[in-house]
């Protein structure tokens, strides 16, 4: 990590700790180039930027589910064990990891955050030295800082060992994030193919499988367009409007393969939603949709 970005992470973690309201007003300026409404929040993102303020900080059941650990055991309390994926170790820093335990692919991943998986499908190529070194430079991470994210300030941090999904097709399984509010999963954003011969673009399906027009890729679509319903995708509506009943909005995420669903995580500010060109309207849609503690 080079001088530069050691200063700005520390530029970062100081200026979310003395105003957190300054750091969230700058992630929504960057995403869409005006200030948010924090005070009678409408949008989606709004909504989201409000609660990392006023309600993730202090609600523990939200800290639980941020935990990729302590979630394992709200899904138990939900009876959805049957969709965990297998813990192969636990540990508190990298260089306590049992190589030879391990089985010949894996995902290692924190319990804190986004964006700390290694995902191995050969131990025998992993080159461990480098992993070993990324792992290190997240867990030094004060990820809850970065954008004002107290559902991530974690009790402690701990590196654990997941079996890894075998995919049907290509080299990762597919994901399925769910759209949940009040306890009602109501869209699926997915990967899908529009044209032969393009990449995969991020679109939403309501639970009928139809293609909502709430972002870029779905609205320039071709008009008709319809994509194979996934075997086994009903359930996982279910799972996550179970999941997500004491929340006013989250994300949950799954694998889904050989028709069998994987429990991934769950996100109360996640990018992803923001990252596929979720259009100005559906953003203020979606936050209709949002019922903040303060309107209860």
């Amino acid at each position: 990590m080079d001088i530069d970005t050691r200063s700005n992470l520390r530029f970062r973690y100081l200026m979310t700790t003395l105003s957190p309201e300054r750091t969230v007003s700058s992630i929504f300026r960057l995403r869409h180039h005006q200030k948010p409404d924090l005070v009678n929040p409408k949008t989606l993102d709004e909504k989201i930027q409000w609660m990392k303020l006023h309600y993730y900080k202090d609600n523990g059941q939200v800290k639980e589910c941020s935990d990729k650990i302590r979630v394992r055991n709200y899904l138990k309390k939900n009876g959805l064990e049957h969709i965990l994926t297998k813990i192969t170790a636990i540990c508190h820093d990298p260089d306590e990891i049992n190589w030879d335990m391990l089985p010949d692919k894996f995902v290692l991943k924190w319990n804190f955050g986004n964006g700390s998986d290694m995902v191995c499908t050969d131990k025998n190529k992993m080159d461990k030295d480098t992993v070993v070194g990324d792992l290190k430079r997240f867990q030094k991470l004060k990820f809850h800082l970065l954008a004002a994210e107290p559902q991530h300030d974690v009790e402690e941090k701990l590196l654990l060992c997941e079996e890894f999904i075998e995919p049907e097709h290509g080299n990762c399984p597919t994901a399925y994030r769910f759209l949940c509010f009040n306890g009602e999963a109501k869209y699926v954003l997915r990967n899908t193919n529009i044209e032969e011969g393009q990449p995969p673009a991020p679109l939403l399906f309501d639970r009928e499988w139809q293609l909502q027009r709430l972002n870029r890729q779905g609205k320039e679509a071709p008009d008709g367009f319809t994509a194979p319903k996934p075997d086994g995708i009903d359930p996982l509506f279910d799972y996550a409007g179970t999941l997500s009943k004491p929340f006013p909005f989250v994300c949950v995420s799954f694998f889904l393969e050989h028709g069998h669903g994987w429990f991934v995580g769950m996100d109360f500010s996640p990018e992803e939603i923001f990252g596929c060109g979720l259009l100005p309207e559906s953003d203020l849609l979606l936050g209709k949709m949002v019922r903040l503690p303060l309107e209860r």
